[in-house]
């Protein structure tokens, strides 16, 4: 028989946290429902402002028609995948070193978390300034003789690839996981990874079998997080992004934007989708997190 009497310290704070927290997630909840059902509405060509109002999937089957549609959403994808894999790979290396105690810590660790503070748009200005082949990057290879004009520099920006876009969120998005990751170390202490060396593990087998697996969830959570963000977001893109083809968000918000009124359903359509894939996504992983608190002894 489980003991309740232990669990109800828990269950009350558990209740009382949700009680705090309620007011707050019912606005933004209610806020985030409406925004979505009046866009998926619009998706369905319901505006009866346009003099629309026979919903039907029109505008779907317009832009899953579309190859500048299919090829924004891939590179999306690019961009995102790309972007969270990278940050999530430097972060473990990045939160397992400040997990060590070294001179200088202090030092790397506000340096890691510096561009925490700096907004993604600002940063974008920067790398655009820094890298592009009109940059102070460009121009000082130039007058260090190491390549005859600054044309000549390797295209980071506006370029098929999205380098500079992926930089970007790397730089950015970086700190945020490695924080997460910083915590979730500092709690697990080094105890676990101690008995496996004891054992004879190696210090690769002990992170690989032992550590990794302690922090996948926080990993999990903070990437689907990164992906979702690096996925739905558009004024990078529209900054470093090449002309064609357009990164989905950048797509969408032209459609938007558009003078042509009869462009607002597609637009909306694209909307749902970015919100679909990260959504998908987000809810995949809290579903993996959740099977694996059950399966947890």
């Amino acid at each position: 028989m489980p003991d309740l009497a232990a669990k109800g310290p828990e269950l009350t704070d558990r209740t009382r946290l949700a009680l705090l927290l309620a007011p707050a997630l019912l606005l933004l909840g209610g806020l985030f429902l409406a925004g979505l059902g009046l866009t998926l509405l619009r998706s369905f060509r319901y505006m009866p402002a346009l003099g629309l109002t026979e919903p039907d999937l029109a505008a779907y089957v317009a832009i899953l028609t579309t190859p500048d549609f299919l090829k924004s959403l891939a590179l999306s994808l690019w961009i995102a995948g790309a972007s969270t894999i990278l940050a999530a790979s430097l972060a473990i290396g990045a939160a397992l070193l400040l997990r060590q105690t070294f001179p200088g810590r202090a030092v790397v660790s506000f340096l890691v978390q510096l561009n925490l503070t700096v907004p993604h748009i600002v940063g974008a200005i920067g790398i655009l300034y820094l890298v592009s082949q009109s940059g102070s990057f460009a121009r000082l290879a130039h007058a260090a003789g190491l390549i005859a004009t600054p044309a000549e520099f390797p295209v980071l920006t506006h370029d098929p690839y999205a380098i500079g876009i992926i930089l970007l969120y790397v730089w950015k998005e970086l700190p945020f996981i490695t924080l997460i990751l910083l915590a979730n170390l500092q709690t697990l202490g080094e105890d676990h990874e101690a008995v496996a060396r004891s054992l004879g593990a190696s210090r690769w087998q002990a992170f690989r079998h032992v550590l990794l697996p302690m922090i996948l969830p926080g990993l999990a959570a903070s990437s689907a997080l990164v992906f979702a963000f690096a996925f739905g977001a558009y004024e990078v893109p529209l900054v470093l992004g090449q002309h064609a083809p357009k990164a989905l968000p950048v797509l969408a918000w032209q459609a938007w934007t558009d003078t042509d009124l009869a462009t607002r359903p597609e637009a909306m359509a694209m909307a749902i989708v970015i919100a679909v894939v990260g959504l998908a996504l987000l809810a995949l992983v809290a579903r993996g997190l959740i099977a694996g608190d059950r399966d947890a002894p």
